[in-house]
Parts: C-alpha cells; structure tokens; sequence
C-alpha cells in the first residue's frame, strides 16, 4: 500500500516541494524514514505516534518505510510532523480522501495532537501555488501568513483531529482570509519612534533626512550621550512606506529566520536590527551547515544599525563589505548554494576617541590626536568606502535640552522623503538592481549626476585643500544628487556640492585620510 502527501521545504528565501512517500507491508514492525532527514525530522516518530493515540488514531503496524522525495535534498525542521501523520494515516486506510493530490501540507505536532506553527510558510505557500496545487494545510498560528498568497485556499487548524475531519469532508472549516489593504492602510506607524522627541540637532536630522532620501549609509560620530541612538532608532519612521513587493520579500526572509510573530500576515513596515557588538560572522552575514540567514539579511529593505562600530570584530565587520556593495548575501557549502538578499541602509555609530570625547587642548585628560587617530583606524578604508555620510554629533546644550518646543516630526520629514524617492524611481526605471541614488555605481554616478563649471571647481577645491580621498568622489555626487531631489532641483548646484561635502568628515587628513 503506497501514499503520497504533499509538503515543503525552504531553500534559502525560496521554497521546494517534497513529497512524502508512504509504503507499508506485511512483516515485522519497522519504522523507516529516508530522504536525508535531520535529526528534528528524525524524531518525528515518537511525536506522531503519541498525537495520533491522543488523537483517536493508531499508528500502523507493519513494515513502514517514509521516503521525503527528491532524496538528495536535505530536510530540517518540524514542518514535516503533519504530512508524514497524514501520510500514515491514508496507507493505513483510517482515512479515505481525494483531496491530497492537490493539497500542501505543513505543520509541527505536540503529543497531545494539537499542531505548532512552522517557520518559512510564506515562500513554501508561493510554491504550492507555482506547482498548481490548490488547497494548503497550516497550524492556525500560520494561517494568516500562508493567506498572503494569492490562488491558493489556505485551511488552518488547530489539533490533528480537525485536519483527520476537513479531510474526510466533517465538520465546517472555512477558509483563511486577510485584508492586506487594511494592513497597509495601519502600516504599524503606532510602534514607530518619532524624530519630534529629538532635542537639538538639527544638522544631524538633515543629515539623517538626506540619508533617508537616497538610501545612503551613514556613520555617526560624537561622545556618549550626544543622541547618535536615539536618532537612528527613529530612521524607520523616516523611511518610505513598504510596497507589497517589498514587504512580501522582506517577510519571507522573516518567516525563514523564524522571527516572524505567530498569527501575524506580513511586515508592515521596515525592520530595524541593532545586534550586540559581540556578533559573529556567522550571526551578521548568515551561514551554518544549513545556510540561514544574518542580521544583515533580516535588515533588508530597512536598516542595520551597528552602535559603537570599533567595538566589533574586525572579521565581522570585513565580511559585510561584499553585501553591501551587491545587496545580497551568497552562501556556499557542499551540499547547497544560497543567496540571501541584503538592501539595506546601513547606520553606525562611535565615539570620536577611547575616552569618549573630542580632543580638548584645555583638557589635559582627554585623548590626544594620535589616539584619536588609532582608535578612528579600527575601521578599515574598504569598509568605509561603502559610507557615504560622515556626521559629527557634538553634545546638546542645556537650553535645547530644557526647551518645551517640539521638534519637527517624521511625519514632516517623511513626506519630503517620499517626494525625493518617486524621482528617483522615475529616474531608475528599467535599470537593474538601482532603484536609489546610493545604488549607483561609477559609470551611472557619472552619468546621472553632470556639474556645472562652479560645482566642478568647488569639488576640486575641496579635495585638494580638504584632503579627500579620491574614493570621496564618487560619494560626493551621488549625496549632492539625493540633495537636489530633496529641493527638486533637476541640476546638481554649488550649494548641493557644498553641502555633501560636508559630509566627508571621515576622509579629511587627520582622521582615517
């Protein structure tokens, strides 16, 4: 006797349809499962036996052998508890149903039958919709999220009884619905940091605004308690509004990683990851023996934001610069290759010097230049290179700090932003892989971004009587481009020159130069 149910397993971002083949024979009990399982796929046995006795169902005797097809692909996670159950269920003929030829069918089980959500359903329901099938299977947890799909009829449920019964056509099961209009209409904005709460600092929000505007990266640099943090963890607020593409790709990567929320649809709005400075490689770009992936891939399409950027391992910080110049992740082992993607903004900060400070010649505990200059060296040119904004961030005065006068809010700043990115949008249309001004590379730099005879001249003063580095360049263009989107300008003048200049503090002689 030979069954076959339909499930899934994920491949990085994407998703690959397994089938689980079922065979029992007359001869002494055995229980064989086959198809490079892993040890979580192992132990399903002892699961499915105790939650179909406490199901009302018995697990077959015989000789059984469960094979997850295509053999030479390996199977992780808990997801393959319910199919293989099912699959047991129809050799043995407890259950008689038509309806597996086109159903998928995912879900972890406890030993009491009721069934726990699983990571990665997201890109596995838009397999099962590549392949034709019309019907999935998911724990109630994950049934919102498998209904992101389109032409495909997602049935949740709560306990492996229920699943036995909607297979046998008993009961009234109705199907999983979600409103993704609503979704974006709240865009969860109410958990959202506001910029109005920042005192002060009204350069470094222009800043920020400018970042925000081109998809620039951006390094913050001044003493303890200037605000560095609190300023970045309000750049989401800033940022534009997901488009569904957007928010689909960034919450599979999400569903993969398994940090999306149980019960919850979709990522509404853009993430923000602040790993601790004592992250590994590993945990920053992804990898593993089944490749997952790093914070860099959860902060795609939104921002990572790496406080007190010396702090980290050199190593670490090194491997970032290939995904932030391709905006994807690719991950090599013997068995498999995957490619996890990573647009993101990039915010970091630190402090001018070990002792926290700016070089104070009246103080005589405070750090020197050189030891300023050795500890602003810990960040390698390459890596640096990849950061267009340099900000200086000095202390707040006490009159900012006890002034009752609001500052201005996202919401302001946001829809400049907005406003700057449709142009850009416009701009970029039909080129691949570039749909921000920080996305360009040289040729296109060159390209978009013409000056006139002052720009050119004030640029050229500029590096050679600042001390810019060559690579500043470059830079120099593609800011001073996002800051005349910001005014609508559709040439780049002096005053834009001027003011990305500005922003190059990191390559004057004297710092990193």
């Amino acid at each position: 006797m030979l069954s076959r149910v339909y499930c899934a397993s994920t491949i990085g971002v994407d998703a690959r349809l397994i089938e689980v083949e079922t065979n029992m024979s007359h001869g002494i009990p055995k229980y064989f499962l086959v198809g490079l399982p892993d040890r979580a796929v192992s132990e399903s046995s002892d699961r499915i036996e105790a939650a179909l006795k406490n199901s009302g169902a018995d697990f077959p005797k015989g000789r059984i052998t469960v094979n997850l097809a295509p053999a030479d692909l390996p199977k992780e996670g808990s997801a393959f508890d319910l199919p293989i159950a099912v699959s047991l269920l129809t050799v043995s003929l407890q259950i008689e149903t038509d309806k597996l030829d086109h159903t998928l069918i995912l879900g972890e089980l406890a030993l009491d039958g009721k069934l726990r959500p699983v990571k990665g359903v997201l890109p596995m329901a838009v397999e099962a919709r590549n392949k034709g099938l019309r019907n999935m299977v998911v724990p109630a947890d994950n049934g919102p999220e498998a209904a992101v799909v389109e032409d495909i009829e997602v049935f949740a449920f709560e306990t492996l009884q229920e699943v036995m019964e909607w297979l046998q056509d008993e009961g009234n099961h109705s199907l999983v619905d979600v409103d993704l209009e609503t979704m974006f209409s709240q865009n969860g904005q109410a958990e959202i940091l506001d910029f109005s709460d920042v005192r002060g600092q009204e350069n470094v929000k222009r800043a920020l605004e400018v970042a925000a505007a081109g998809g620039h990266n951006v390094i913050m640099v001044g003493p303890p308690g200037s605000g560095k943090t609190m300023m970045a963890r309000r750049l989401p607020a800033i940022l534009p509004p997901f488009t569904l593409d957007e928010a689909l790709e960034t919450t599979k990567i999400h569903s993969v990683s398994g940090i999306l929320p149980s019960g919850k649809a979709l990522v509404t709005h853009r993430p923000f990851r602040s790993p601790h400075h004592t992250v590994s490689d590993v945990a920053l770009v992804g990898g593993g023996s089944i490749p997952m992936p790093g914070e860099i891939s959860m902060a795609h399409n939104g921002v990572l934001f790496l406080d007190e950027l010396p702090e980290f391992k050199r190593s670490a910080l090194e491997v970032m610069r290939q995904p932030l110049e391709d905006g994807s992740v690719s991950i090599s082992r013997a068995r498999m290759s995957v490619s996890y993607p990573s647009r993101i903004m990039l915010v970091a900060s630190m402090n001018p010097s070990p002792t926290g400070d700016w070089y104070d010649a009246t103080n005589p505990s405070s750090a020197s230049p050189a030891q300023m200059q050795r500890y602003l060296s810990k960040i390698s040119g390459p890596l640096l290179d990849r950061i267009d904004l340099h900000i200086e961030v000095q202390k707040v005065s006490y009159e900012e700090l006890s002034s009752k006068a609001k500052g201005e809010g996202s919401d302001a700043i946001r829809a400049r932003v907005v406003e700057a990115r449709k142009v850009q949008t416009q701009r970029f249309m039909g080129i691949k892989n570039v749909y921000c001004n920080a996305q360009m590379n040289t040729k296109l730099a060159r390209k978009i971004c013409p000056l006139d005879d002052s720009g050119s001249q004030l640029l050229k003063k500029a590096i050679t009587s600042l001390g810019l580095s060559a690579r500043a360049y470059d830079r120099i263009l593609k800011v001073s481009r996002t800051i005349a989107d910001l005014e609508k300008s559709k040439n780049i003048r002096s005053n834009h020159i001027a003011e990305a200049i500005q922003y190059r503090s990191l390559d004057r002689d004297g710092w990193l130069g």
